[in-house]
């Protein structure tokens, strides 16, 4: 069992000739002390009876202070123990600790986004700091401000920022700190009413969908559901409980082009070594490949192709992969390859500026690049009369509406790499539309 007693720490004497008073925790012999933010003098101190003396000015309501934190302190360490008898004081410690901090929103949002950051998951950090940026500019909006201004201010800013990620020596660790420092709001402050205000400032001043609106709400929960694990705010402060805000995620309509399509793409004429034609090739190669991501496309080295093969392991989710070559896929790659190709090399010219022993570098040419290819493919569906908005993502919807209900759905899970068949099925749903349109055909004609 653990001692959990208060002590008045003789060997931490202040500048002001107090000592600090602070609970202290021992179990396996290991003391550890959790500060109260409390001192006095030696001599306001019964050592024997552990309380504050009548000598000070306030001793009553220091001793009531005191019993308060060590009656908190002692169920925390019971309830710990309880759970786990193998727990330590330092534990123990950390949980108090916690339990007595007012943490705020951002504080912890920062935390999180660090800890994505710091683990190399990029694109979820740099997601994540953005929605906790557009919380914050919901929490500072000024109503005096007209609707249009507090737009393109907001705008203005949202360029700043992005403008600033691409310049040498940017930290974006630094920002996120600066986000860490925001005590503006704290999770007790965010009820239905603030999350049913912030879904409209999403809407009117950002401009977003409803899907995009449901992530920085999806954000806004997780957040909360990790406080209250670890004992930040109290479970009764959850705005996402019984009938309170639930978050419905909407299906979306998942668009791809048709075959006639694909072949106005590969038969589009175009310089070669330019960087439309680039463009065109990298997305043929993801189409190829039965809808490769964009990452793992611009992140291919030659070492990925043996025996007429492609072998890697997904960005996404670290899956390893192996794939034929089809011979379209070939004839494009056969363009990039010399007598001077190393295995090391990448096969498209995008990532050669990079520096390998850098994940964030990485992460950040492999961003540039589909934001450039991006830029170019549009170009392409306007040159081959594609009305549909065509993007690097499209892809892999364009060869789930090609496969339609011709190929079984446990070999689109090999191919599209998912871990559950549910997703796989979900997923082709949005391309299978055969049974629907003979059963509209029926009740109304094919005529």
């Amino acid at each position: 069992m653990a001692s959990v007693k208060i002590v008045l720490r003789k060997e931490k004497k202040k500048k002001d000739g107090t000592y600090p008073l602070a609970i202290r925790i021992i179990k396996d012999r290991k003391p550890k002390y959790v500060h109260t933010d409390q001192s006095i003098e030696l001599k306001h101190w019964d050592a024997s009876e552990r309380r504050v003396k009548k000598s000070h000015p306030n001793s009553s309501r220091l001793n009531n202070f005191l019993l308060s934190k060590l009656k908190e302190a002692n169920d925390i360490a019971l309830e710990m123990e309880s759970d786990d008898s193998s727990t330590s004081s330092k534990g123990i410690k950390k949980k108090i600790s916690k339990k007595g901090r007012k943490v705020s929103f951002f504080q912890f949002g920062a935390e999180r986004v660090k800890g994505k950051h710091l683990s190399n998951v990029f694109s979820v950090a740099r997601a994540e700091r953005s929605i906790l940026c557009n919380i914050e500019e919901f929490v500072n909006l000024k109503s005096s401000t007209p609707l249009d201004k507090a737009k393109e201010e907001i705008k203005q800013r949202r360029k700043q920022r992005i403008s600033e990620s691409r310049k040498p020596g940017y930290s974006f660790i630094a920002k996120i700190k600066l986000l860490a420092n925001n005590k503006s709001l704290f999770f007790e402050d965010i009820n239905t009413t603030f999350i049913n205000q912030y879904k409209v400032f999403c809407v009117s001043y950002l401009d977003m969908k409803p899907r995009t609106i449901t992530n920085q709400l999806i954000f806004i929960r997780t957040l909360f559901n990790e406080a209250i694990a670890e004992g930040l705010v109290a479970a009764k402060h959850y705005p996402f409980a019984g009938e309170k805000e639930k978050i419905r995620i909407g299906s979306g309509h998942k668009i791809g082009l048709t075959v006639e399509e694909v072949e106005r793409i590969e038969n589009l004429t175009l310089e070669a070594n330019t960087q439309i034609w680039h463009a065109k090739n990298v997305w043929l190669v993801a189409y190829y490949f039965a809808g490769i991501r964009i990452t793992d496309v611009l992140n291919l080295t030659w070492g990925d192709f043996k025996d007429g093969r492609l072998f890697y392991t997904m960005g996404k989710n670290k899956k390893t992969v192996s794939l034929k070559t089809p011979k379209k896929a070939q004839d494009i790659l056969q363009n990039y390859q010399s007598p001077k190709t190393r295995k090391k090399d990448f096969v498209f010219p995008y990532m050669n500026k990079a520096d390998k022993s850098s994940s964030e570098d990485l992460f950040v040419k492999s961003r540039n690049a589909t934001s450039l290819i991006n830029d170019y493919l549009k170009k392409i569906a306007s040159l081959c009369s594609i009305e549909k908005d065509l993007s690097n993502h499209i892809a892999r919807h364009t060869f789930g509406n090609i496969a339609g209900d011709r190929i079984h759905p446990l070999m689109l899970q090999k191919l599209y790499r998912h871990s559950d068949l549910k997703t796989t099925i979900n997923y082709q749903a949005n391309f299978i539309h055969k049974e629907a349109d003979e059963a509209l055909d029926m009740v109304i004609g094919s005529e």
